[in-house]
């Protein structure tokens, strides 16, 4: 099941660019292997760009291999940060056109909007959400920056970079005001005391 839903969005954005089927053409026939543990996805490429199940038995062309605990990374860093995970080995120049498409692949949500509410909505939908996540990423930014200077200025429970050497300047004079103590107490406790 993992598979059919694999290669049905993927091949719904090759459908999408011209420009990745063109550049998986050239490799038709050949076999490649994801493997996110614990699940592992086979398939080759078609005539036409596409991908197409594959379950033969021999040795695929590409293995893939993904840790599980670095798919997360596609949330908070994006396909790039993924990307520089995987683990690819095989054939040198049917992994470099995998590599490439798996990294430039994006899905064109206006595309897909359109068909079901028309161009102008869907212009609008898409540019509403961007807005939208733009909006929340400002207001992230702002809470986190107000928190901060709230923590440093306000109430100071954290330290700024230009507060180090008045702590530093603090610090010093302590130690040597307790040093100067220990020395005082040393010579008014009478030598036997001790």
């Amino acid at each position: 099941m993992i598979d059919s839903i694999f290669l049905s969005a993927t091949n719904h954005l090759l459908a999408q660019s011209g420009w990745a089927r063109m550049r998986l053409q050239p490799h038709a026939g050949k076999r490649a292997r994801l493997d996110i543990a614990p699940v592992s996805i086979a398939f080759s490429v078609s005539s036409d760009g596409h991908l197409a199940s594959c379950s033969s038995d021999e040795e695929p062309d590409v293995c893939l291999q993904l840790p599980l605990s670095e798919t997360s990374r596609a949330l908070t860093g994006g396909i790039e940060a993924l990307m520089s995970k995987v683990r690819i080995s095989g054939n040198a120049e049917f992994a470099d056109a995998l590599g490439f498409v798996f990294r430039h692949l994006r899905w064109d949500l206006e595309e897909d909007l359109s068909h079901m509410i028309g161009d102008i909505a869907a212009h609008r939908v898409v540019n509403t959400g961007i807005a939208l996540g733009a909006a929340q990423k400002r207001l992230a930014t702002n809470l986190s920056g107000n928190l901060v200077e709230y923590l440093t200025e306000e109430v100071p429970m954290l330290t700024t970079r230009a507060m180090l050497p008045r702590f530093d300047e603090d610090i010093r004079a302590l130690r040597d005001a307790v040093a100067r103590l220990e020395k005082r107490v040393d010579r008014l406790a009478p030598a036997g005391k001790r």
